[in-house]
């Protein structure tokens, strides 16, 4: 047991202080905080330990809302003993650090990170456990499921769906509830351990899907998708296909993207990791092509529904890994944007945009460190980044959505 000075939020969530020369990374601790801590595990560098006692709390220090936040309960939140707008504050050095340390950029102006919608009652789309005490979420540690009986960050829409649930479905591994937060719309997704279909009796317009082991959607009740309406254009989403889990946060992200691109009528866009089309939509009417790329097949199918339904005869959805799509293509091209999943671009895919010399290249990053990867590969090729703007798309955790504009020099 030992007590030491915190002075920093590091990247993933703890606060970090130093100790004998070693660094060390507190959960559920803030920067200021006089802490006493017990190791759990050390290595060369940096040692990991479990917060036992705040000797003297940060002023930013508030009591979490939700009675399964902590340590040893549900792992879905991080950061709800942090005043918000101190969240916001951290969100930003994160990224700033991240950008220094991993890429050596230490001039990039990384705008204050913007809140986005509300800090709670956000959430269209949760994945609940199923375990012996009812469903729940994982714990922080992965070790177990946390059964809860509230989560303050479910859209009302999702936690109406939560406080309505009473099923007992045999071999029941996971649940997803989703809603269209503009729509109304809401969806149950079951995951079964058989895969076996079963029937289900709704009162009420729920649509209801068992997703097989395969990832193939069976239809229980109603269809299997939903829609939602962002930035004036409507999307279908399937239950197999990602979407942002924050509405207000995807209506900031495309007008973020949209700000920072500066498309021209005569412009040719490739929408890397294009997903159900969010930006593609957008940005149509702004360019004179627009070429989607997903390799998903849920969120193909979306995409060229989405688009079809928008009647627009310029933009074309191309289902392919990305990397592929881009050594094959031979056309020129203007702008990017790429939003790939939590692992990043890598480098096949930054050679396959970089040998296109697109002028612009706007970067969705869900991960700073990956950003910060990305961004230094993209340097060596010739790419400036100009800015980055975090975005606030996960309050009440340490996930940091930042927009990134990269321009050939």
């Amino acid at each position: 047991m030992l007590t030491l000075k915190l002075t920093q939020m590091a990247h993933g969530g703890p606060a970090m202080g130093r100790y004998q020369g070693k660094v060390l990374f507190v959960p559920y601790a803030l920067p200021g905080e006089t802490v006493t801590v017990e190791i759990e595990a050390s290595k060369k560098r940096w040692a990991r330990a479990r917060l036992l006692e705040v000797v003297e709390p940060s002023p930013d220090r508030v009591t979490p809302s939700c009675p399964h936040f902590g340590p040893n309960a549900c792992g879905g939140c991080q950061w709800q003993h942090i005043r918000y707008s101190a969240q916001l504050a951290h969100k930003t050095d994160v990224v700033r650090n991240q950008l220094a340390r991993l890429a050596g950029l230490t001039d990039v102006p990384v705008h204050p990170t913007r809140a986005v919608g509300e800090p709670w009652n956000y959430r269209n789309h949760v994945q609940l456990h199923a375990s012996p005490g009812g469903l729940g979420y994982v714990t922080a540690d992965s070790r177990r499921v946390e059964p809860i009986d509230e989560c303050p960050i479910m859209h009302p829409l999702v936690a109406d769906l939560f406080d309505e649930l009473d099923i007992e479905i045999e071999d029941l591994e996971r649940l997803s509830l989703r809603a269209g937060v503009n729509t109304g719309q809401q969806m149950v997704i079951f995951e079964t351990t058989n895969d076996e279909p079963f029937e289900l009796m709704v009162d009420r317009p729920v649509s209801c899907v068992l997703m097989l082991s395969d990832g193939t959607p069976v239809t229980l009740v109603g269809c299997a998708h939903l829609f939602e309406q962002v930035a004036g254009h409507r999307y279908r989403v399937s239950a197999g296909s990602f979407f942002q889990v924050n509405t207000a946060g995807a209506e900031a992200l495309v007008d973020t993207v949209a700000d920072y691109l500066s498309l021209r009528p005569y412009e040719t866009l490739l929408d890397l990791y294009c997903g159900v089309g969010l930006f593609s939509l957008a940005m149509a009417g702004h360019v004179g092509q627009v070429i989607a790329v997903e390799v998903h097949p849920s969120a193909v199918d979306d995409a060229h529904f989405n688009v079809e339904v928008a009647g627009l005869d310029n933009a074309h959805v191309v289902e392919g890994d990305v990397a592929k799509v881009l050594a094959a293509l031979d056309e020129p091209v203007h702008a990017v944007i790429a939003d790939p999943p939590r692992n990043g671009c890598g480098p096949n895919v930054i050679e396959g945009i970089v040998s296109l010399r697109p002028a612009r290249l706007v970067y969705v990053a869900c991960d700073p460190a990956i950003l910060a990867r990305d961004a230094k590969a993209l340097a060596a090729a010739g790419y400036r980044l100009v800015e980055v703007q975090p975005l606030d798309l996960f309050p009440q955790t340490y996930h940091i959505e930042s927009v990134g504009l990269f321009v050939r020099t």
